[in-house]
């Protein structure tokens, strides 16, 4: 810089031309920027926040519910203990082995499902009537 300043400084006393002091203005200016980025630098990296935060995520468990089969009718026993000794059944197994006719299995799954024991998932042309996750048997 102090090159380029003598060649193109026209003045008589290359001391007393101003292009010397904006040198200088400059070296000092960029210098307090270098330094305060070191200093912002250094306090970044041995800084450490006053705690840690952890977030974890805990599957929630299910409590299993026992059935209550007291408020239920003879018929909807029956087809209770059906369904939960064997997991899913279709709809038309149940029909077969209780002897109850097509309305009265979907009446009796209607009230097990609005008491909340049950669930029918549709498969095709039938229904698979399933014990409800949440229960398990007494």
């Amino acid at each position: 810089m102090k090159e380029i300043v003598n060649s193109s400084c026209t003045m008589a006393g290359h001391e007393s031309c101003t292009m010397y002091d904006t040198i200088t203005q400059q070296t000092y200016l960029s210098l307090g920027i270098a330094g305060l980025l070191m200093l912002v630098a250094l306090i970044f990296i041995f800084s450490k926040p006053a705690e840690k935060i952890i977030i974890k995520k805990v599957k929630d468990k299910k409590i299993k519910k026992k059935i209550d089969t007291s408020k239920l009718k003879a018929e909807e026993k029956k087809v209770l203990d059906l369904i939960i000794e064997s997991k899913a059944i279709f709809q038309a197994d149940l029909i077969e082995k209780t002897g109850f006719g097509k309305a009265k299995m979907s009446r009796i799954i209607d009230r097990l499902e609005g008491n909340g024991l049950v669930e029918r998932k549709r498969r095709g042309m039938t229904n698979v009537v399933v014990l409800r996750e949440d229960y398990q048997n007494i």
